[in-house]
């Protein structure tokens, strides 16, 4: 696979360089200096008496599979369920797990996922900050072994620095939905839709087109202090090489002005457009991509400034009027619809 660049961004300004290029970067480096990296260096045992200074004991999101599943959260055999099992536990549950089972050569699959540092370890953003973001974003901590999550991606940018262990990241642009074979959008194994192909062993005779995002997938291995830029969007399939990994990612996205979530008018627009006849739905097609998707011009170039309306450039007072309105439009619809 080709590597993922490498960069030296250390400023807000280099970032906002590379967000506006919206390709994978990785920063050798970047978190080198934080406290929490040269725990991890030292061993899991330091590593676990340093986070346990700032652990208010509060439980977070868990994840367990059998050995059986190779480390690797996913689906049962017929996508009805999961191979694994999830709820919530306090942190020093995961710290005593893992160092138990540091040594294991066949080990439950185990992952503290998401945990907000802000009410779980106050005060650790504070011994560990990273200058390249404001402190307005709050970093999440993920703690786990030898670990694998499936290619899937986040509507957010992101930021992931590897703090102890080592990851492996694999990444393939937002294009390649087509060729990833993607699971239900109901079901999922932590709330983003994922890829249904193995990347350790893809079934090529079942997923073929598989082939062809390979073609374009870029890849790195990253140490203890290094961190990624992970493109808004970019799908990303992420092994946790050691038996005690943790890392610490940030994500954000430019604020919307109250305009509601991108998401949801992506599922709306499933509900309502794929279900149409063939001519409607190039009829509407034709709309969206002059009305949304356009890349160059203003689709109202043609209006005065005081008729563009919704086409204009409405502030967050007005984006909130209108999504007001939207919602109640649904809430109709709905009711109609029994």
């Amino acid at each position: 696979m080709k590597e993922i660049r490498e960069s030296t961004a250390t400023s807000p300004e280099a970032l906002a360089a590379l967000t506006s290029a919206a390709e994978p970067v990785v920063i050798r480096g970047l978190a080198s200096h934080w406290p929490v990296v040269a725990a991890g260096r030292a061993g899991h045992v330091a590593l676990f008496d340093y986070l346990s200074r700032f652990d208010a004991g509060q439980s977070v999101a868990t994840v367990f599979a059998p050995v059986e599943a190779g480390g690797r959260f996913f689906y049962d055999d017929d996508l009805s369920g999961m191979n694994f099992k999830g709820g919530r536990a306090r942190l020093k549950k995961t710290f005593d797990f893992l160092a138990e089972h540091a040594d294991d050569a066949e080990q439950t699959a185990l992952a503290a996922q998401s945990v907000p540092t802000w009410n779980a370890l106050p005060g650790f953003a504070e011994d560990n900050p990273l200058p390249l973001l404001g402190p307005d974003i709050e970093p999440r901590v993920w703690i786990g072994n030898k670990v694998i999550v499936a290619a899937h991606h986040d509507p957010f940018e992101n930021i992931a620095c590897v703090v102890a262990g080592r990851r492996r990241f694999t990444l393939f642009p937002p294009d390649q939905v087509e060729n990833l074979y993607m699971g239900p959008f109901e079901r999922t194994p932590a709330g983003a839709t994922i890829s249904l192909v193995s990347l350790e062993d893809p079934d090529l005779d079942r997923f073929p087109r598989f082939a062809q995002a390979l073609e374009t997938a870029q890849s790195a291995e990253l140490e203890p202090g290094d961190a990624i830029y992970v493109p808004y969007l970019w799908w990303h399939h992420v092994r946790s090489l050691e038996t005690v990994n943790m890392l610490v990612n940030y994500w954000w996205t430019p604020p919307n002005q109250g305009r509601g979530l991108p998401r949801d008018a992506f599922m709306h627009a499933m509900l309502t457009l794929r279900a149409l006849p063939p001519a409607h739905r190039q009829a509407w097609k034709a709309m969206f991509d002059h009305y949304v998707f356009r890349t160059e011009g203003d689709a109202a170039d043609h209006l005065p400034l005081h008729a563009k309306g919704i086409l204009g450039d409405l502030d967050e007072t007005a984006g909130k009027e209108l999504l007001t309105i939207l919602s109640r439009v649904l809430a109709e619809s709905a009711a109609r619809r029994g």
